[in-house]
């Protein structure tokens, strides 16, 4: 098969490097790509929404499938644009159709959708900007801290957690009379704050069945101890040491399979991985958000433990077989050092020479926001690489991890020492 993989960060070097080993794969391409993607296949200089271009590639190279790594096109609309094309239609594309982007497209859709579908979640509400002083008024009866969420996509910074009512009130005007995060924060989630541990899980469905791959806890925060500003991600574990068997089954029970079914009964075609965020509350799952696609940096975690052929997977869902595919799972740890520039996730410089790669021997390195110019590889965004250990334990993968991060330069770099520490 020739495959395409949209995309160019690190959740797409690792799709890359586990699409690249099937026996299944003729030829692989990732547009755009990045310094590291090309190692497995060959990038491609299409913006990943720049749906035309893709279109004249995929008949050009003669592509039997894509792969849509990130949610923008997926929202834009890319699986509906090859569907309405006939020269197209027989391509599958990996990824929700339009509608079913919302789930991560807008908050207040996601809300709505589990709220009629009996998916435990916290308690919400939404406002624009001509309810504002009912948004107001609804802030003063809620318990603090509150979460504020921009309905539309912020590029994952329309989240705030705010500790006192005179916060909750500013920021709610920010967002809807100042548009603090765009076009995105239109609309606003009013949400209860829920207390306990996060972690991600991830489904693969052909819109009637599904897979549960593995479980996985990301990093959000910059600093050391969970501290400072919210970034994409700093780094990720897989599998998750609490949740075991029983939690697990309570999240299927409870939630993936109340999602598919309510995805059958609204009439959404699914096909692709949805993304379901959690938070563990004294045992018990609620979902915190879906996203419609696989996130990053868990991917970078996820997919080393898939001992099988991922494309196999794939297939599955592009064809409507998917309950006749298995796969295994390692029973080893990955644990994933997300390496980023200096300044990140505020200002900082790109184009600093990357140095010292070809040392790490024991982990692997996935590329995120890098570029070659003229042979060597720069640094080309905030989050730069992923470094990820797959060992027998927690502990050996995250020293691993954590060493071989240590061993890379560019000037500025920075990453955490502590990922994945607060579960030994």
């Amino acid at each position: 098969m020739n495959i395409l993989i949209i995309g160019s960060g690190g959740r797409e070097s690792a799709f890359a490097w586990k699409i690249a080993q099937s026996k299944q794969t003729a030829q692989l391409y990732v547009a755009p790509g990045n310094a590291g993607t090309g190692q497995y296949g060959q990038n491609v200089p299409i913006q990943v929404s720049d749906f035309e271009g893709i279109a004249d590639f995929v008949l050009d190279k003669q592509i039997n499938m894509v792969l849509v790594g990130p949610e923008e096109p997926l929202v834009k609309g890319i699986h509906d644009y090859f569907l309405e094309r006939a020269d197209l239609r027989h391509i599958p594309v990996i990824g929700p159709q339009r509608q079913g982007a919302q789930l991560e497209g807008s908050k207040d859709f996601a809300k709505q959708f589990m709220v009629r579908h009996g998916v435990p979640t916290a308690a919400s509400r939404s406002f624009n900007r001509s309810t504002l002083a009912e948004g107001l008024a609804y802030l003063e009866t809620q318990k603090l801290p509150i979460v504020l969420k921009a309905d539309g996509l912020a590029a994952g910074k329309g989240v705030l957690i705010c500790a006192t009512l005179d916060e909750a009130k500013s920021e709610l005007k920010a967002m809807l009379e100042d548009a603090k995060f765009g076009e995105a924060s239109n609309k606003v989630v009013i949400e209860e704050y829920l207390t306990g541990i996060e972690l991600s899980v991830f489904v693969l469905t052909d819109g009637n069945t599904y897979k549960v791959l593995p479980s996985a806890k990301d990093y959000k925060r910059i600093g050391e101890g969970d501290t400072g500003l919210n970034t994409g991600g700093m780094g990720s574990v897989s599998p998750v040491p609490f949740a075991d068997n029983v939690f697990m089954d309570k999240v299927e029970q409870r939630i993936i399979v109340p999602t598919i079914e309510g995805l059958k009964r609204d009439g959404i075609p699914y096909k692709g991985f949805i993304f379901i965020g959690l938070m563990n509350v004294e045992g018990n799952p609620y979902v915190i958000e879906y996203n419609v696609r696989m996130g990053d940096p868990e991917t970078e975690s996820v997919l080393p433990r898939i001992e099988s052929d991922l494309v196999d997977l794939l297939q599955g869902v592009a064809a409507g077989d998917l309950f006749e595919r298995s796969f295994t799972l390692s029973s080893k740890t990955a644990a994933t050092v997300v390496v980023v520039s200096g300044g990140y996730p505020g200002t900082y410089e790109s184009g600093k020479a990357i140095n010292n790669l070809e040392n790490v021997k024991d982990s692997i390195v996935f590329h995120a926001g890098t570029r070659e110019e003229k042979g060597v590889v720069q640094t080309a965004g905030g989050r730069v690489l992923a470094v990820t250990a797959l060992e027998d334990t927690l502990f050996e993968a995250l020293q691993q991890a954590t060493a071989d991060a240590g061993r890379i330069y560019f000037e500025g770099k920075y990453f955490r020492k502590d990922i994945g520490f607060d579960l030994l």
